[in-house]
């Protein structure tokens, strides 16, 4: 870590994540749902997550109600787009991809994401888009604090962690080895006009580093954009639908096997190792962030080599240039916090560093990468 991360404590404290009230969006999703079904519809009070989730804004609530058919007691979440004066950490919020991109994961590849219950398109309602799906119990890996520090899954036994991680590849595979039409992908695909999916990926994240960082270049990140053109692979691969964010902190388990799998506003068209690289290194940045402070956390978890090697023995796939892929990892990652670290500016949570490049957290990891001594 390149700043004391006792800084990281406060955070967990302090990150704001949105500027609406909770009660009078309890009323609005009252009279929507009520529309929705036909009649008076009580709605409990609404709460948000309090240890996962910086983006979308997300609402949890219980829905009741009585029609022809007969009663019905529905636990809900509600995604949602943020409010304009929270700060967004993405340009944009696409509900209706999410929704459909949940569907097709569900029913089409196998994949538990969570069912789909209806989607809002008016911001009219709850003043942006929406959609609620249903709400399933189970333990999710907290990323605030991260669950290297404390958590099941810390104290768990190596015979659980392993079964844990292994269902988590699991999804990866089971995601990747989907057959789609190439009409049920169309709208997931990047824009531009790069010749290949990784080459229209990187474009769509280099705009959205523009769009965030525009304003105060982070050269870091900069350095990073042309690192990965220097290092380009030869044959990027077989292209596939990634979740996009694919990491253990989205995932519900129960007796550590995956029930639910969350989070899906970053799913994109591409070679497969976009999403093996994503879920290795969210894994190894928080636990840089937990050795930094002197504490073991999970140094044998999701190490590059053996999730690579159970990806290969379910899919028959063999994984490569992952430092490439883990690199691009890092910047990716790297762009998400430096904006997250705005937002953070904005609400007087922390003051501007003198050198951008401290927005990254990960910052000297990404440098390590950068010349090579991170690849050991």
């Amino acid at each position: 870590m390149h700043e004391p991360t006792n800084e990281h404590d406060r955070r967990s404290e302090k990150i704001r994540t949105s500027t609406r009230d909770l009660g009078e969006l309890r009323e609005r999703m009252r009279s929507w749902l009520s529309l929705r079904v036909g009649g008076p519809v009580t709605i409990s009070p609404l709460s948000r997550p309090l240890n996962n989730g910086m983006s979308s804004e997300t609402l949890f609530f219980d829905a009741s109600w009585t029609s022809a058919e007969g009663g019905y007691d529905l636990p809900c979440v509600a995604r949602m787009a943020p409010a304009d004066e929270a700060v967004p950490v993405f340009p944009g919020y696409d509900l209706g991809r999410q929704y459909e991109v949940m569907r097709l994961a569900r029913e089409r590849a196998g994949v538990l994401a969570p069912r789909t219950l209806w989607y809002e398109p008016d911001p009219g309602p709850l003043g942006a888009p929406f959609f609620v799906m249903e709400r399933l119990t189970g333990d999710i890996p907290p990323d605030v604090m991260p669950y290297t520090f404390g958590s099941r899954l810390l104290d768990a036994s190596p015979a659980d962690r392993d079964r844990l991680q292994r269902g988590s590849v699991e999804i990866l595979a089971t995601l990747h080895d989907a057959r789609f039409t190439a009409e049920e992908l169309r709208p997931l695909r990047s824009p531009g006009t790069g010749e290949t999916a990784l080459r229209r990926h990187v474009e769509e994240q280099r705009a959205y580093y523009e769009w965030a960082h525009g304003s105060m270049p982070v050269p870091l990140l900069e350095r990073a954009f042309a690192w990965l053109e220097e290092h380009w692979p030869a044959d990027p691969g077989p292209d596939v639908l990634n979740w996009g964010d694919a990491r253990i902190g989205n995932v519900m388990y129960q007796d550590f096997t995956p029930v639910a799998v969350l989070d899906w506003e970053m799913a994109a068209i591409g070679p497969r190792e976009l999403d093996i690289s994503w879920m290795i290194f969210l894994h190894a940045f928080f636990q840089e962030i937990t050795e930094f402070m002197e504490l073991p956390g999970m140094p044998d978890f999701m190490r590059r080599e053996d999730v690579c090697q159970t990806y290969y023995e379910i899919t028959g796939y063999k994984p490569r240039d992952m430092e490439f892929y883990e690199t691009y990892a890092a910047l990716r990652h790297g762009i998400i916090m430096a904006r997250i670290e705005h937002r953070r500016i904005h609400f007087g949570e922390r003051v501007m560093p003198g050198d951008p490049d401290d927005l990254v957290m990960h910052r000297a990891t990404l440098e390590r990468m950068l010349d090579g001594s991170h690849w050991g």
